[in-house]
């Protein structure tokens, strides 16, 4: 049974830990360009489950690794994972007004603002990446690099988001989108347990058993979107619902119907739990993480 209380005091507890870190390491507002910064600022900080990070975090927790080396790499995937969320909410992407429950930021300041304190946060998560503070060993840094560039680049995040702004909506089936999301959404949580084992010294098998947890949570997350657009309160999401609906958009729901999609969440949930048998009494809060996912509101 699920300490439900004990596992949101601490993803709570990470989730301020990633904010302090960020709030230290994100560019402060300076000169004639402090403008970027601010917006840099405005977007990172005040918000977010921070799903991403605490995976990175936990990971290495369990694994025995340096939880102040973890909290860096989690602030550079959450910088990462953020500056998708700014480029995606563009009137040339998405076109949303709202983003953890205030104004997206191409409302807050204007587009080209928008789009260079997008940059600016990719750029800053591979600045965090390379620095000491994320290991004092060089070739794991550079691993950590090497493996960010190819989760969030065309091959993972981009390539996703590429499928979905370009392949029409007929012609999409569930594997398809299964693949979709595999590479928009999935990529960036696999990166987050990889790290957490890479600064862990992990060897290439625990690599590849949180790589099949990561794929199965990922997708069951995806899937709980889905859900969720269709019976979400926008209020608690802060942000809108019922777009993909609206757009005629296929996703798993459209294609599977309502319970089938949660069912589907649901035995996704169980095989990713299934990966962490290797580790025991150690992965429990991985396992719960899984549940969090499933159960999330927002």
């Amino acid at each position: 049974m699920t300490d439900s209380f004990s596992f949101k005091s601490q993803i709570a507890f990470v989730a301020g830990q990633i904010e302090t870190a960020l709030e230290t390491h994100l560019p402060q507002p300076e000169g004639e360009h402090a403008v970027v910064a601010e917006a840099m600022r405005y977007v990172a900080l005040g918000g977010g489950k921070r799903l991403r990070p605490f995976l990175v975090v936990e990971t290495a927790r369990m694994l025995g690794g340096d939880i102040e080396n973890a909290l860096i790499v989690g602030c550079a995937l959450e910088c990462l994972h953020v500056y998708s969320l700014v480029h995606d909410d563009l009137p040339c992407m998405d076109d949303d007004d709202l983003r953890r429950g205030k104004p997206t930021v191409h409302k807050a300041y204007d587009e080209a603002i928008a789009v260079l304190a997008g940059d600016g946060l990719l750029t800053h998560a591979f600045a965090l990446l390379g620095c000491e503070d994320a290991h004092p060993d060089p070739s794991v840094r550079a691993k950590l690099v090497c493996e960010l560039a190819q989760k969030g680049g065309v091959s993972g995040m981009i390539g996703g988001q590429v499928i979905d702004i370009t392949v029409s909506e007929s012609d999409r089936d569930e594997a398809l989108i299964t693949r979709l999301q595999a590479m928009k959404t999935g990529a960036l949580i696999d990166f987050a347990v990889k790290a957490g084992g890479i600064v862990s010294g992990a060897d290439d098998a625990t690599l590849n058993a949180l790589s099949a947890y990561a794929r199965d949570m990922g997708l069951a997350f995806q899937i709980q979107d889905d859900i969720l657009d269709v019976e979400g309160d926008a209020a608690l999401m802060g942000k809108a619902v019922g777009k993909d609906e609206n757009l005629g958009k296929a996703t798993f729901v459209s294609l599977l119907g309502l319970e089938e999609a949660k069912e589907k969440a649901k035995a996704l949930g169980k095989q990713a739990k299934g990966h962490l048998a290797p580790f025991g009494e150690k992965a429990q809060t991985l396992k719960e993480t899984v549940d969090f996912v499933l159960q999330r509101q927002h």
